[in-house]
């Protein structure tokens, strides 16, 4: 029987939110649904749909997902997005074990053997950018992804301009001409910031820049679009189909949803399908944990328009614990040549450690964002 018994959530180190589906039979899905610095919320949340999946055949995944999202008057947003997000991984993960294939196989089969990935890489200076950066490349990655800035004033000295040039420009440095680098500008710009800085960093080549504007202001995109010839990514923050609507129709070249925000395998398979229309690649957003990072590499095995895959072996937000602390086998997870390999494992591919993850549960977390002001005291983006 693939009948739903029980749904649990184990908020853990370093900010994480697993969600854990087991059926009658005794098969077991995870799923994350981590929201940083919300993930208590969120698990709440996930507590509330749950009544709407006990008892019910863990294998009507389409039917579960309509009704998680669509079953009550209000809709959307990151904390219910993100509850829907891990269940739905969670309901994946069984299908696969109940058939005995990875969820890729159940998309449609490979369309690719491997997926090429990249690092996040810290530092406000050149020199700490590129002592990460080499760091990166030791490690085997062909790309990384830094930020552009700390907190900017609403319109940029030339200080601020010139910083964030010098950065991509000592990462290019480190990188030479066969490795990329991206550059999230993390919604930290005013339009006008934006524009003055992305010609600047044009001879620099970046793989694209990423989040020029916050969410909210995705009206605004398209002014930036037209304003640089480098590929220009967005969606970490967006939740449907419906919110990477506009921003195709502006122009984006990359879309980032999160496979633990933006509604989980199912919204983001059909995100890829619409991103296709428009000649949009797909990056999805991943700094989280070993369950996201499978479930994005189950997508990309069976999407073809899929550029690179985001992970945070290493991230900087990973204090207390790391990536592949919760996976019995971190084998399916190394790097290969800047690649992860094909999981063939049924199911997302990957084995959760439950005795470690119930351990880490009991000492818990209480990660929060952090908050920026400027040196008048006003608040500041990041």
């Amino acid at each position: 029987m693939t009948t739903i018994a029980r749904v649990e959530t184990f908020l853990i180190a370093p900010r994480w939110l697993f969600v854990r589906v087991e059926t009658e039979s005794g098969i077991v899905g995870w799923g994350e649904a981590t929201c940083e610095g919300r993930s208590e919320t969120v698990r709440t949340a996930v507590e509330q749909l749950s009544e709407l999946l006990i008892g019910r055949d863990a294998l009507r995944i389409e039917d579960h997902w309509q009704t998680m999202t669509k079953g009550s008057f209000y809709r959307g947003g990151p904390i219910l997005a993100s509850a829907v997000s891990g269940l739905d991984q969670a309901l994946w993960d069984i299908a696969g074990k109940h058939y005995g294939a990875p969820v890729h196989q159940l998309l449609g089969g490979p369309v690719r053997d491997r997926i090429r990935v990249y690092g996040w890489v810290g530092g406000d200076e050149p020199s700490e950018v590129r002592d990460h950066i080499a760091a990166q490349v030791a490690a085997g990655l062909t790309a990384v992804k830094m930020n552009a800035s700390g907190r900017m004033s609403p319109i940029a000295s030339v200080a601020e301009l010139d910083g964030v040039v010098q950065r991509v420009a000592a990462a290019r440095e480190v990188l030479g001409d066969d490795r990329d680098v991206a550059v999230d500008f993390h919604g930290r710009f005013t339009l006008a910031n934006a524009r003055r800085v992305a010609p600047l960093l044009e001879p620099y080549r970046p793989l694209f820049l990423e989040e020029p504007v916050v969410p909210e202001n995705s009206h605004l995109i398209g002014d930036f679009v037209r304003s640089t010839t480098t590929p220009v990514s967005t969606g970490e923050r967006l939740y449907s189909r419906q919110e990477f609507l506009p921003v195709f129709q502006a122009g984006i070249a990359v879309a980032q949803p999160d496979l633990s925000h933006a509604g989980g395998i199912s919204e983001v398979r059909r995100i890829a399908a619409l991103a296709e229309v428009y000649d949009v690649q797909l990056a999805p957003h991943c700094p989280l944990g070993p369950i996201a990072l499978a479930a994005c590499l189950q997508i990309g095995f069976a999407t073809p328009n899929y550029l690179i895959q985001e992970q945070s072996i290493g991230i900087h937000y990973n204090l207390g614990a790391e990536v592949l602390d919760y996976v019995v086998e971190t084998t399916p997870l190394i790097f290969v040549d800047g690649h992860i390999e094909r999981l063939t494992a049924p199911g997302l591919g990957i084995e959760i450690d439950e005795q470690a993850v119930r351990a880490a549960d009991k000492r818990g977390h209480a990660w929060r964002s952090p908050t920026f002001r400027h040196p008048d005291g006003s608040y500041a983006e990041w």
